[in-house]
């Protein structure tokens, strides 16, 4: 039944937007599989805004149509009709929460019900009144297009826990911590002590499984500074474009990305936005590591809607996402027993800084900053990890300082002197053929994200033969 129901809908808003004149590149045209298309490559390191990725939000879907919700309620009805149309509107904004709750059933009922009663509105209507019904017509059967269309992009798995699951790829992964990576483990698992509570407790608020707190294991072993070939950077590996997106600054000054608050703010984002596409933590790992555009691919390579479980889907990714998962459950498993697999944690694990924040108006060098407080440097560094040249921006900036040293700060913060951040020094380089930005930084001893920054390069691919560019060599203050 529910399919010719899903058929005549899609017949009949293929109809409405054919009466509508709507253009065919409008974001309602869109299903969600064409939207998803559309991701920030890793490689990317520029900080432009990137399109909107994921299933259609509710603020996207109302902005994608004519004629808005408030609109629709807003304008004068017809009497007789205004009952029928004003609780078949409510009924229509009352399935999109059930839908952003993952309750597909109930909110395809109520879009059901909300049909029902634009049936019953009396059909001698003027103008307008007709206009209204249409317009709700419209956007319910959008609705439904919507919910039907992320139902086949879902993989099949348990929506509210990480089942762990111990099979041979598990065990492969649990052998290799037992043994080549066993040092990494054990102070991965002592950094971790400094980071995991907070994360704990952002995640319960989030309502996100806890267990996830261990990703930072196998993203960056719990190092703040961690930086992958793919110019990830943080406890989270954020690349810049999506950083961006889930409102990680990234300046000269700054690079959010580095803060552990901050990038465990994003990646709760990041996982929450991953879920509504997939319904599956599996999966959302899977994605989470390399970009749910290669994942939805992968999917829709299958000629069907849904993969049984994510081990279905685990043989066709790239081998390094294939470990991913695995690895991740190789974690969680030696961390629920880990006498079992030989591991004795009961190693004291680092612990983290108290400290209490500072406004400060003007630029200053962290070194100047321990100096006037007495307190150690390395310690202000790893407060405030995300400040890229040791130094507060030219901005308002929260320093954060040890407990005890706020008002010392502050007794001593005319006496702090302003500090100028280093002008680089140039030399002007001509591309010439079969030259890349990796062997130019190489001759000139540089690095290919210095001068991509230096010339506003999006990617490190374009570059053109006899293109000048500036090649950033060294500093001076």
């Amino acid at each position: 039944m529910r399919i010719y129901h899903f058929l005549y809908t899609a017949v009949l808003l293929l109809s409405l937007l054919a009466a509508c004149a709507v253009p065919t590149t409008s974001p309602t045209a869109a299903t969600i599989t064409d939207i998803n298309q559309v991701r920030v490559s890793d490689d990317s390191a520029d900080n432009t805004l990137p399109a909107a990725e994921g299933s259609l939000s509710d603020q996207d879907t109302d902005e994608a149509d004519d004629t808005p919700l408030a609109e629709i309620k807003n304008e004068v009805l017809a009497p007789g009709e205004e009952s029928f149309l004003d609780s078949a509107l409510e009924l229509t904004a009352t399935s999109q929460e059930f839908w952003a709750a993952g309750e597909n059933e109930k909110a395809i009922d109520v879009l059901d019900q909300a049909y029902a009663l634009l049936l019953k509105a009396p059909a001698e209507a003027d103008e307008k009144s007709s206009q209204q019904k249409d317009d709700l017509r419209f956007m319910i059967s959008k609705r439904l297009m919507e919910i039907y269309t992320s139902r086949l992009i879902a993989v099949n798995g348990l929506h509210k826990e990480i089942p762990l699951v111990v099979n041979e790829h598990v065990e492969r992964e649990i052998k290799l911590f037992q043994t080549l990576e066993r040092d990494f483990f054990i102070e991965s698992y002592k950094r971790s002590g400094r980071y995991r509570a907070e994360m704990i407790k952002a995640f319960h608020e989030a309502g996100l499984p806890e267990e996830i707190t261990w990703l930072p294991l196998i993203e960056s072993g719990f190092k703040v500074r961690a930086l992958s070939r793919a110019r990830a950077l943080g406890l989270w590996q954020f690349i810049p474009s999506t950083g961006y997106k889930f409102g990680l600054k990234r300046t000269a000054w700054v690079d959010e990305r580095l803060d552990p608050e901050k990038a465990t703010a994003a990646a709760i984002a990041y996982l929450k936005e991953l879920h509504q596409i997939f319904g599956d933590w599996a999966t959302v790992l899977a994605a989470y590591n390399c970009g749910e555009g290669n994942v939805l691919r992968v999917i829709r390579q299958q000629k069907i809607n849904y993969l049984d479980n994510f081990w279905d889907l685990y043989a066709r990714l790239p081998r390094e996402t294939a470990r991913y998962y695995p690895r991740f459950l190789a974690v969680l498993a030696i961390m629920k027993d880990p006498a079992k697999y030989g591991f004795t944690l009961d190693v004291e694990q680092e612990k983290p800084l108290p400290y209490e924040v500072v406004s400060i108006e003007k630029p200053v060098h962290l070194k100047k900053v321990s100096e006037k407080i007495d307190c150690s440097y390395d310690d202000l560094m790893d407060l405030n990890p995300e400040l890229r040249q040791a130094a507060t921006p030219n901005t308002a900036y929260d320093l954060k300082v040890p407990i005890g040293m706020r008002d010392v700060l502050l007794a001593n913060m005319d006496t702090l002197p302003h500090w100028t951040p280093p002008q680089p020094q140039y030399v002007v380089h001509r591309v010439k053929r079969g030259e890349t930005l990796s062997t130019i930084a190489s001759r000139y001893r540089s690095s290919v994200q210095r001068i991509m920054e230096a010339n506003n390069l999006r990617s490190a691919k374009m570059i053109r033969v006899g293109q000048k560019l500036r090649i950033p060599t060294r500093s001076t203050t």
